[in-house]
């Protein structure tokens, strides 16, 4: 793997949004629009991390060969970061999704919590790059519990997003490398190429806005390229449209 500068990560400032369960990436990660909606100030301390579990390795083996092959078990994994808004958005992705508004204007704390199931997107800058993190479906809910230690530091809600499978994707959440060229154009096939070589795949239809199609010409059945979410798009000769050609 050669030396990529443009590749590395220093956080600046960053931003977590949810959405409605299924809502695309947006094709702006810095301006992202409605739905998307951001959930408030966090901790610049404890920024962001993730844990996992499970995972664990088994070897199976046969009689002429003991170590025959690995079998892996299957890995949960749960983004954390701390919430310092205490709004009721806030409240209720720490003590759940189904908390209630009660008669006096308090929200009650539910006996049986709900996570809240909702779109998420995690967006971290530095400079002129920007790293993203992005599930279609996860579970929102606290991480740990609450504590309120001094009197000199924003307060916070330790909250966990577990990123679930979302229709028939093979995948729970998708990350954007660091260091690539972006695409500017894209060669029919089944499926198409993006040019120049090694450039980063466009997220969704709406990030193929400045993509050059090679033909220029509607392209023809079957032809297709993949974007970064999974889905597909062609040229039907005046502008991009998702699926394959028919």
């Amino acid at each position: 793997m050669p030396l990529n500068d443009n590749a590395t990560l220093v956080v600046g400032s960053g931003n977590y949004l949810i959405a409605p369960v299924g809502t695309p990436m947006p094709g702006d990660l810095l301006v992202p629009v409605s739905p998307w909606t951001n959930v408030g100030h966090t901790s610049l301390e404890d920024v962001f991390g993730i844990t996992s579990e499970g995972g664990e390795a088994t070897t199976i083996g046969s009689l002429q060969n003991q170590s025959l092959r690995t079998k892996y078990s299957a890995r949960t994994e749960t983004m954390t970061f701390t919430l310092q808004q205490f709004d009721e958005v806030g409240l209720r992705l720490y003590f759940g999704a189904n908390a209630p508004d009660l008669p006096d204007g308090t929200i009650g704390v539910p006996a049986k919590p709900e996570p809240t199931k909702a779109a998420f997107l995690a967006v971290f800058v530095d400079g002129e790059n920007h790293f993203a993190l992005y599930a279609p479906k996860a579970e929102i809910y606290r991480n740990d519990d609450m504590a309120i230690s001094d009197t000199e530091s924003l307060a916070g809600l330790p909250l966990g997003v577990k990123p679930m499978v979302y229709g028939a994707n093979s995948w729970t959440y998708a990350v954007t490398p660091l260091g690539g060229a972006v695409a500017t154009g894209a060669t029919a096939g089944t499926p198409g190429i993006f040019t120049p070589d090694g450039a980063v795949v466009p997220t969704n239809l709406a990030s193929l806005v400045d993509v050059t199609a090679d033909p220029k010409t509607a392209w023809t059945a079957g032809q297709y390229v993949v974007l970064g979410d999974g889905t597909n798009a062609h040229w039907d000769g005046d502008s991009w449209a998702g699926g394959v050609a028919a």
